[in-house]
């Protein structure tokens, strides 16, 4: 299937691919005034319509013009079944796709193609025979076909990505979790750097029962140093920075029930409460248990990560606004447990009054902001 093609058209090609379309349909055009009959200078017209989007009836004129020279022209054919889609023809496609396949029985991509696109073109037909509404049974036949043929695209292409790609398509519509993580792993053996299959198997592992925030920021963080800037890991980078966050105000709630639980802050049937005020050095050693738990759960846990996530983490501060609330609620606590602590307090009234209001803060957003963790 491979043409030798003229150098203003591998130009062109080369431009369409730089989404220059306006060059590139200019040196088609003096190209195609010298030679009417160069079918591939028709389809790379035409692709140069179908890839801007521009205007599905050029990209249409110009296909129909390369097969009125090749009517078996598997590349003219293949672009014709593009600009049948884009000119709002799609249900024709499956015909010249067929067609494809008929010429070429062992060409992968006319098998990946249809398979791609056929479960569509039949749901259309599906919503159209029934008032609008395509039916669910419909659906899964329909899936079933397009597996068949997404199977034999991937037994004449067992190294092409797309195939795959489909094959991983058509098992997420049907909900077979095993087929499609089976089709993610045949796709990140060909390509390790493939993005959204990457994506689709680090938020698999990240968001497993039992993954701790640490572990689902490393996860996603290994992942971005493979596809840097890819949208979705850093969406979950950032989700599990947020956790993060919000274990910092976690360790501030717990500070502030070990203020409590120092100054004998609620009373307890049997037992008598401790005479206040508390003595200095009682009140000094109520910060060893605070400082402990900073040290342990925060300073040597911020230590060990990884520093791009907590360059994230700072990132996240400076971008999400939740992310600020969470740190002034933790410091808010902190500062109420401090204050239960370390001042000579003869009453418990006020301790009393800063123990509520350093725990009804974080308590009231606690639920409201957990999906942004997700």
């Amino acid at each position: 299937m491979t043409t030798t093609l003229h150098p203003a058209v591998e130009r062109a090609d080369l431009l369409i691919d730089l989404k220059r379309h306006e060059e590139a349909r200019e040196l088609l055009a003096r190209r195609l005034a010298e030679d009417p009959e160069d079918i591939r200078a028709w389809v790379e017209l035409a692709r140069s319509h179908v890839e801007d989007k521009e205007d599905g009836a050029k990209a249409l004129e110009a296909t129909e013009q390369a097969l009125a020279l090749n009517a078996q022209d598997v590349g003219a054919l293949l672009m014709h079944a593009r600009a049948l889609r884009v000119g709002g023809r799609f249900p024709e496609t499956e015909g010249v796709l067929r067609e494809v396949i008929r010429l070429a029985p062992d060409y992968w991509f006319g098998y990946a193609r249809l398979a791609d696109w056929l479960w569509r073109i039949r749901m259309i037909g599906s919503g159209q025979g029934n008032g609008g509404t395509a039916r669910r049974e419909d659906l899964v036949a329909a899936l079933r076909e397009a597996d068949l043929i997404a199977q034999e695209a991937i037994r004449l292409g067992p190294e092409e990505v797309y195939a795959y790609e489909v094959a991983w398509l058509i098992a997420d519509m049907s909900a077979d979790r095993g087929a499609a993580d089976r089709m993610d792993e045949a796709i990140l053996r060909i390509d390790p750097q493939h993005e959204r299959a990457l994506a689709r198997r680090t938020e698999k592992a990240a968001t497993a029962v039992g993954v701790k925030a640490t572990e689902a920021a490393t996860l996603y963080a290994d992942a971005l140093a493979s596809t840097p800037g890819s949208e979705p890991m850093q969406r979950g980078l950032d989700a599990a920075s947020y956790r993060l966050l919000r274990g910092l105000r976690w360790l501030a709630l717990l500070c502030l029930a070990l203020a409590a639980v120092g100054i004998d802050l609620f009373a307890t049937d049997g037992e008598t409460q401790r005479e206040l005020p508390l003595v200095l050095g009682q009140r000094l050693w109520d910060l060893v248990p605070m400082a402990a738990v900073w040290i342990l759960g925060a300073l040597l846990r911020y230590r060990r990560l990884r520093a791009g996530i907590r360059v994230n983490l700072h990132s996240l501060i400076r971008r999400l606004r939740w992310s600020r609330v969470v740190l002034g609620q933790a410091a808010w606590a902190m500062l109420c447990a401090l204050l239960i602590t370390q001042i000579p307090w003869t009453e418990r009234t006020v301790p009393l009054v800063l123990f509520w209001a350093g725990l009804v803060p974080a308590l009231a957003t606690m639920w409201f902001d957990r999906p942004r963790t997700r």
